[in-house]
C-alpha cells in the first residue's frame, strides 16, 4: 500500500501531542520499564560509551529510568543544553556526581556544573532523541525548534562514518505513514519504543 502524503507539518504537530497525551499513566510507567529492558537485550548502554539522553517534558516517553541505568553501568552519560538566543546549535554537558539544575526558557531542566564537560554531537556515540513521530523510513516530526537538525547537520557531508547514532524515543502510537521531508532532516539510526528497538537502513 502507497503511504498518505504527509501532513501539514504544524497540523501533525498538534495531533501527535494530543496522541502523546492521551498515553494513560500506566501505560507510561510500563512503557519506561520496557525501554530499559530493550535497551541493555540490545546493548544500547555499556562503561566508556559516550551517550545523550534528555530530560523529558510535555508528555515525552520517560527515558530517566534508563538514564538512571546507564549510570550504574558507568556509561558516559550527556544532557542536552538549549543554547543562547539566536543560537542553534545544542551542547550536551556529562552528567557528574553532584547534579545542579536550572530551567531552561522552555522550563525544562537542564544539568549545569562548573566542572561538567561540555561537548558537540560528533564527540558522542549516540543520541536518544526526543520527538513527537517518526515514519517506517526513520524520519522524525520534531518539536520545530531546530536544535538537533542543526546540531546533526555535519552528518550529512558524512558517507561512511557515522557518529553520533540517532536513536529516536517513542510510545509506538506516534508512528505516522510520511513524516514530512525537509531537505536538511537527518534519518535516524534506529528508534526505541515500548514494543521494540527498530532499525532503519542507513
Amino acid at each position: 500500500m502507497t503511504p498518505s502524503p504527509p501532513e501539514d507539518k504544524s497540523r501533525l504537530r498538534k495531533r501527535l501531542r494530543a496522541v502523546r497525551a492521551a498515553v494513560p499513566s500506566e501505560v507510561r510507567r510500563q512503557a519506561a520499564r520496557a525501554l530499559v529492558r530493550l535497551a541493555l537485550r540490545r546493548r544500547l548502554l555499556g562503561r566508556g560509551k559516550r551517550i545523550a539522553f534528555y530530560i523529558p517534558a510535555k508528555g515525552e516517553i520517560d527515558l530517566l529510568p534508563l538514564l538512571n541505568r546507564a549510570l550504574e553501568m558507568q556509561t558516559d552519560c550527556y544532557l542536552p543544553v538549549v543554547p543562547g538566543r539566536g543560537k542553534r546549535k545544542l551542547w550536551f554537558v556529562r552528567l557528574g556526581a553532584h547534579p545542579s539544575w536550572t530551567l531552561n526558557r522552555y522550563g525544562i531542566p537542564e544539568y549545569l556544573h562548573v566542572t561538567s564537560r561540555r561537548v558537540r554531537a560528533p564527540a558522542l556515540d549516540r543520541l536518544f532523541m526526543p520527538l513527537l513521530g517518526f515514519d517506517g523510513a526513520g524520519f522524525r516530526v520534531g518539536m520545530g525548534g531546530g536544535y538537533y537538525d542543526a546540531s546533526l547537520a555535519f552528518l550529512a557531508r558524512r558517507r561512511t562514518w557515522r557518529r553520533p547514532a540517532l536513536t529516536g524515543v517513542a510510545y509506538s502510537v506516534q508512528e505516522v505513514d510520511l513524516a514530512p521531508r525537509d531537505p536538511w532532516d537527518i534519518p535516524l539510526n534506529s528508534v526505541l519504543t515500548e514494543q521494540e528497538l527498530r532499525r532503519f537502513c542507513a
